[in-house]
């Protein structure tokens, strides 16, 4: 596909990664992903700068680039569907299901990362039964998977404050975090690895960066402090904040991807192909909205 068809905007610039002595094996040159995030998508009038149904022909566009790009899967980063003004379950799901479909035209592995949209007026449990992970990652909102030479880390920081899960809009959405459980189960993922890491979660965790603290994980500091301590994470990719942002600290990128329900068509979209080299330099081709970046390793 000629790129020159998408509204792209100029390299976002340069940050050094000052991780461990890691390199990816080297019969694995790369590893390359698709990546999205907040889609909101649902049959209902557009609020302000979003534009719900349109979501559903951003995401097939996204797909037909992702499909012509040999790419390892596809994430989407949270917040795939939204609601109708007044709650109803069979509907949301109705929205999910239709969403869902239009996801698995992508030609390789689909992950999910669960957003706190997708808990209105559904469980979990729902959300789990009506999309689909690949391979072990099926029915679980946090795990783990890896991909040449690099694992990847899915967390779910849609938890109260009292450690119950959002179930059907029963929750706030600026308090999120991630409980104690979790927590332990991530410090052993991280222990365990031989390889780098890359995590993904929806709200986002630099919360020690100069963004609202609304949009954060409210344990935030305990999880970056087991991801810096583990000296295998090189980047965090979030959602959440539909205006995006980024942030490195202790050898850890943090990139908060740009919301896909943001703007109308035909000018506006947000998605991207991510690249990580077998030195882990990281480079984001970015479409449309979502800016080119480069997150690269100090050899």
């Amino acid at each position: 596909m000629n790129r020159r068809m998408f509204f792209k905007k100029s390299c976002g610039g340069m940050a050094v990664l000052a991780c461990s002595g890691f390199h990816l094996p080297e019969e694995n040159e790369k590893v390359r992903f698709g990546l999205i995030t907040d889609l909101h998508f649902a049959h209902k009038e557009k609020w302000e700068t979003r534009f719900y149904e349109q979501s559903k022909q951003k995401l097939e566009e996204a797909i037909h680039v992702f499909n012509n790009e040999k790419l390892d899967f596809l994430i989407e980063l949270g917040d795939l569907k939204d609601q109708a003004i007044l709650p109803d379950r069979v509907q949301t799901l109705s929205f999910l299901d239709e969403i869902e479909t239009t996801l698995r035209t992508f030609n390789k592995p689909v992950y999910h990362v669960l957003g706190n949209h997708d808990m209105d007026s559904i469980s979990k449990q729902d959300y789990l039964e009506h999309t689909r992970n690949d391979g072990k990652a099926q029915g679980k909102t946090f795990y783990s998977f890896i991909r040449q030479g690099v694992k990847f880390i899915v967390l779910d920081a849609n938890f109260n404050e009292d450690g119950s899960d959002y179930d059907c809009g029963n929750f706030v959405w600026t308090k999120a975090m991630i409980p104690a459980g979790q927590k332990i189960w991530l410090k052993k993922e991280l222990e365990e690895s031989k390889y780098p890491v890359v995590v993904f979660v929806h709200q986002l965790l630099d919360a020690f960066s100069d963004i609202s603290k609304d949009v954060c994980v409210s344990n935030a500091d305990e999880i970056v402090d087991v991801l810096e301590q583990s000296r295998k994470v090189i980047a965090v990719f979030q959602g959440h904040h539909h205006y995006g942002h980024y942030s490195f600290k202790e050898g850890i990128h943090y990139f908060t991807m740009k919301g896909m329900i943001e703007g109308s068509l035909p000018d506006n979209n947000s998605f991207a192909v991510v690249e990580i080299d077998k030195n882990l330099n990281i480079y984001l081709d970015g479409f449309y909205n979502c800016e080119d970046k480069v997150m690269a390793r100090n050899s």
